[in-house]
């Protein structure tokens, strides 16, 4: 088990950036695939990035491919989400989540995902 941190969240205008990062403790994070979620007031959860233990395995959902980018440092224990030309759709809780059992397949369901944070909130206004 590892437990995880989320931080970076705030509030930006339109087309502005920020990083968000997860930070996690416990042993053989390596092992771990890590995805970002996010939830905003009134829908359900839903996936926005996820990068397996290979840096370079990555998945994004359509509505940010081009604009967000994972990237994970496994020597800080850390997974990052910048998030490049915010738009208010991108308003939302967002959470980091990890699973040491996605070897194969980078899932995109909640469900696969064990380990979760409390989140931080982002807010883009226009």
């Amino acid at each position: 088990q590892i437990q995880l941190v989320e931080s970076g969240g705030g509030s930006v205008q339109a087309g502005g950036s920020l990083r968000l990062s997860c930070a996690a403790s416990g042993w053989s994070f390596s092992y771990y695939a890590v995805g970002w979620f996010r939830q905003a007031p009134g829908k359900e959860r839903e996936f926005v990035a996820t990068v397996g233990r290979n840096a370079g395995w990555t998945k994004y959902a359509d509505s940010v491919k081009g604009r967000f980018t994972i990237s994970r440092d496994n020597d800080k224990k850390t997974v990052y989400l910048q998030m490049n030309s915010l738009k208010p759709e991108d308003t939302a809780l967002y959470y980091c989540a990890a699973d040491r059992t996605i070897l194969t397949v980078l899932s995109i369901s909640q469900d696969d995902y064990e380990n979760w944070g409390q989140g931080t909130q982002v807010t883009v206004s226009s």
